[in-house]
């Protein structure tokens, strides 16, 4: 017998890109966080206490300074959220951040929104936003990913 193997919905696979960047993210690799981004002037991010930056040469930028300037990262989320509207998906979940750079250690909670555009049968990202938060709301779980 035959074995079948079963097609991931279009929230399954929008999770999946999602992991694919945070676990750049996570091993502050430049050439796995390109293929997660689509390569246009119109892609968006905003960092934490950054400007809101425009196109992918800005955000390919302000992931090589961030890379570049931190030893190790870890990040995990919770609460993942996801939504598919046709080919255009968003993910708000957790973040739970904590990096070494040089002599400094930080920790920080913050509430996360990427949206993913399906071009000829992948999921990019084409938006990142993050905002800080002081403590974590009621609602938060425990990491998933």
């Amino acid at each position: 017998m035959e074995a079948t193997q079963r097609l991931k919905t279009d929230e399954e696979e929008v999770l999946d890109a999602n992991r694919t960047f945070y676990a750049a993210l996570h091993t502050l690799d430049m050439p796995l966080m390109a293929q997660v981004w689509l390569h246009a002037d119109w892609v968006k991010c905003l960092h934490p206490g950054w400007d809101l930056l425009m196109g992918w040469d800005e955000v390919r930028g302000s992931w090589e300074e961030i890379f570049r300037s931190t030893e190790q990262m870890m990040v995990s989320i919770s609460r993942p959220l996801v939504h598919v509207a046709g080919d255009v998906a968003w993910v708000c979940c957790l973040e739970n951040v904590t990096t070494a750079s040089q002599n400094d250690f930080s920790s920080a909670l913050v509430e996360a929104t990427n949206i993913f555009l399906r071009r000829h049968g992948r999921w990019l990202m084409v938006h990142h936003h993050t905002t800080p938060l002081v403590q974590p709301p009621p609602d938060a779980s425990k990491p998933v990913q």
